[in-house]
């Protein structure tokens, strides 16, 4: 294992000496917490693949492969086509926007007053996504260290809470890079062939297994339909993935550069799932189906190469964690700080900081102590669909609504999908069925018996989705270096 640790321990000195080079380049609130918005095409599509391929569609991808085949590719595919959608619908008027949290969005579109609903919404999700990304660090440092999950929950956590608070997006963009040449290297141009190989090729995978590992449809045609409905919709909105909308340079930069995103995503999920056949075909009686990723890759690969597969698999663990983490620490300070009466800080970029440490103390806290990771995040995915997608959606799509209308569909929707998960369990489909089908009846009932949004609201509206914001900001600029 010697060759391996030596690629592990260069992997995690990279991220720390990235993420320190992150520090000279934070200088603004802007930088901190959205790159300064200044990211090319390339810097672009690399960290939105990053962010959004984590632990779960790696070793996650893998066991569902494993389990069903090639259909466990949907799940990923779920998230390419959420990403897809994004993009080429909706991502241009984001950019425009000038934002950092999609509750300043709600505000601005709505006249104010809704960021505090969305905002804590919006916290838990991307604190649930934080804690439970730290909580698969335990899978890889178990393997390579052979230490209790504490330990590696410890050591991951407290490598993307350092880049991150130094740096922030800065640092956790410039890592994500790195993170997703090492992935797309280590995962598909190495663990995929060598894993088809390994299992004979197609042919010798179709005489190993049962012909319902080739359907597309095997996993059920119910669950290919939540996980659309649930991840893809959830990716529409989520502080995350919104979050790196915003650091584009230009509208032309973050469409182009999201589509290439969402194919990549698509290439990612064939070949999760494609890995997991090959390693049912090669170890048909694992223990659990979780194994399939460790084992394939223990098995299959020598030394050195194997260390840097499991350093492509930390890649995309730290890349999610590191994104949901900065996306908590923005809704903190941007979104609930504020409701609660403290004073703008003198220097934002150290509250931020602070923030961004407290937060991922406490995400690392919680990681060790959670049992059921699965049923977390399917508690913070629902309540963030419910309650808020047909708020937001509706908001860039549809001029009648109202704020009354989207403060109702928030909170009917996420007291809908909390009261049928006492109902019918977290695991059931009708919370998210119903939260929305709620929400999206509130908001239009409501909407239509209220007094239309004021002319004054959407003129503002309509201006800094024509791109106003951003002809100000280089104003202000201009007339500071001047002054």
């Amino acid at each position: 294992m010697a060759g391996d640790y030596a690629v592990i321990a260069l992997y995690i000195a990279g991220m720390i000496g990235v993420g320190w080079f992150g520090l000279r380049l934070a200088k603004t609130k802007s930088d901190y917490l959205v790159a300064g918005r200044r990211l090319g095409w390339f810097m672009y599509s690399g960290t939105m693949s990053a962010v959004v391929l984590g632990g779960a569609s790696t070793v996650g991808g893998v066991k569902l492969g494993y389990t069903y085949g090639i259909s466990g590719a949907w799940l990923v595919i779920a998230i390419g086509v959420g990403i897809l959608v994004l993009h080429t619908l909706f991502a241009r008027r984001l950019v425009k926007l000038r934002v950092y949290t999609v509750g300043e969005m709600l505000d601005l579109r709505y006249g104010g007053s809704t960021s505090a609903i969305s905002g804590v919404v919006m916290w838990g999700y991307t604190l649930m996504l934080t804690v439970t990304s730290t909580l698969a660090f335990a899978t890889i440092f178990k393997v390579l260290f052979n230490v209790p999950s504490w330990a590696g929950i410890a050591i991951g956590g407290s490598i993307v809470v350092l880049y991150s608070v130094l740096g922030g997006m800065w640092s956790i963009t410039l890592t994500d890079i790195v993170q997703f040449v090492i992935k797309t290297i280590g995962i598909l141009l190495i663990l995929l062939p060598v894993s088809i190989v390994s299992a004979g090729g197609f042919d010798g995978m179709a005489a190993r297994l049962d012909e319902s590992y080739f359907e597309l449809t095997a996993i059920g045609g119910d669950t290919i339909f939540t996980y659309f409905l649930i991840y893809s919709f959830g990716l529409l909105i989520g502080q995350d993935i919104w979050q790196r909308v915003f650091t584009a340079r230009t509208p032309g930069i973050a469409t182009g550069g999201g589509v290439i995103s969402g194919v990549y995503c698509l290439v990612y999920g064939l070949a999760g799932a494609l890995i997991g056949t090959a390693a049912k075909a090669l170890y048909p009686n694992l223990a659990s189906a979780q194994d399939a990723f460790a084992t394939i890759v223990e098995q299959q690969l020598p030394a050195g190469i194997r260390g840097l597969v499991l350093a492509a698999a930390l890649s995309a663990m730290m890349s999610t964690a590191s994104g949901a983490l900065i996306a908590c620490s923005t809704v903190s300070t941007s979104d609930l700080l504020s409701k609660l009466g403290l004073k703008k800080a003198v220097n934002e970029v150290a509250r931020n900081r602070v923030t961004t440490l407290v937060l991922g103390l406490v995400a690392i806290g919680i990681a060790m102590i959670v049992d059921d990771v699965v049923n977390a995040l399917t508690i913070a995915y629902d309540i963030l669909v419910g309650g808020l997608l047909v708020a937001i959606i509706g908001g860039l799509a549809w001029k009648r609504g109202t704020r009354q209308g989207a403060l109702a569909s928030m909170v009917v929707g996420t007291v809908v999908v909390i009261t049928f998960m006492f109902v019918d369990g977290v695991e059931a489909n009708s919370p998210i069925y119903w939260g929305l089908g709620s929400s999206l009846a509130v908001y239009l009932v409501v909407s239509f018996f209220t007094p239309r949004t004021s002319d004054e609201i959407l003129t503002v509206w309509t201006r800094r989705l024509n791109g106003s914001a951003a002809a100000e900001e280089e104003e202000a600029k201009l007339a500071s270096s001047q002054s």
